[in-house]
């Protein structure tokens, strides 16, 4: 018993010999410190996290602002980015990018061969007008494809480098210009075989480019943002995008449809692609068409900015 209540005590005191000597360790420490001169002693600075800053609705297009305009400045950069894109692409290959065009061309003579009999159509109208259709929207179904990836293509960079989210949009754009100027040869040689010039009518195609342009944009930071977020996305669109290749007068002619063709002001791809089309076949669009064409892109674009300035500072976290 004795032993017992001898270990107990024996146990208390060290562990109160054990604070006596904490206890005068650190009264050690407080006089040693307050024993130097306070002048030698490094500066410390606060380090505070802002968690709020695109908070309010301003900043958030303020942000999303500077992003775009920053990451035009970069122009070069998203240039040489595409450009490489397609060098890795055909890395190997001996024609390279020209496989499009052989392509194109092989589609173009097929198809029109195919469905000039069956409409029972005039070769000479029939295949510069298939011509320019099938490529003009491959390279917008090119487009809407690529932009579903425009982020998720690009994980690596937005993990390890800040950069401007606009700089992988521009890269997505001039990847498809590229691809799209390998099959401007098929529209030359059909037009140079069937002897058809535009005249000057051609230039009303420049506006309408520039509508392609802007909502190519729109459509890599929607898109892109989406598919980043949600990656069931991009089948969808790819199904999307199959429907509306037949819906949409490319392998037939708006003519065809006569009266039943009232719906087609309701679909935004072929006001898209008739000014732009239609100047380049020597018509020039109605002013019902541009209204259509400008109509919708500007809705595109105005739904494009509420939905990047929300997602933009979550983009980083989705990839």
């Amino acid at each position: 018993m004795l032993d017992r209540i001898g270990a107990i005590l024996s146990g208390r005191g060290s562990r109160v010999a054990g604070r006596v000597a904490a206890k005068g360790q650190m009264e050690y420490r407080r006089a040693a410190m307050d024993a130097i001169p306070q002048d030698s002693l490094p500066r410390l600075h606060t380090a505070t996290l802002d968690i709020g800053a695109d908070s309010t609705h301003r900043q958030r297009h303020r942000l999303a602002r500077i992003d775009v305009v920053e990451g035009a400045k970069l122009w070069r950069l998203g240039l040489t980015l595409g450009w490489l894109d397609i060098k890795l692409k055909y890395r190997g290959s001996t024609l390279g990018p020209f496989w499009l065009t052989i392509s194109t061309a092989v589609m173009v003579a097929a198809m029109g061969a195919l469905y000039g009999s069956l409409f029972h159509m005039d070769l000479k109208t029939y295949l510069p007008f298939l011509a320019l259709s099938l490529v003009m929207w491959n390279a917008m179904s090119g487009l809407v494809t690529d932009a579903c990836t425009t982020f998720t293509q690009s994980e690596g960079t937005i993990r390890s480098l800040r950069m401007p989210f606009f700089v992988h949009a521009l890269r997505v754009v001039v990847r498809t210009v590229i691809s799209f100027l390998h099959n401007v040869p098929v529209i030359l040689a059909v037009f140079a075989i069937f002897r058809i010039w535009p005249g000057l009518a051609v230039g009303l195609c420049l506006p309408g480019f520039m509508i392609w342009a802007v909502d190519a944009f729109a459509a890599c930071l929607l898109l892109g943002a989406l598919c980043a977020r949600f990656r069931d996305i991009p089948p969808i669109v790819g199904s999307i995008m199959q429907i509306a290749f037949f819906v949409t007068p490319v392998v037939w002619r708006p003519e065809q449809l006569g009266t039943k063709g009232w719906w087609l002001p309701f679909n935004p791809f072929d006001a898209l692609m008739e000014v732009v089309r239609g100047p380049m076949l020597g018509n020039a669009p109605s002013a019902a068409v541009w209204e259509l064409a400008i109509g919708y892109s500007l809705a595109f674009c105005g739904l494009t900015w509420l939905a990047y300035t929300r997602v933009r500072s979550r983009l980083a976290y989705w990839m």
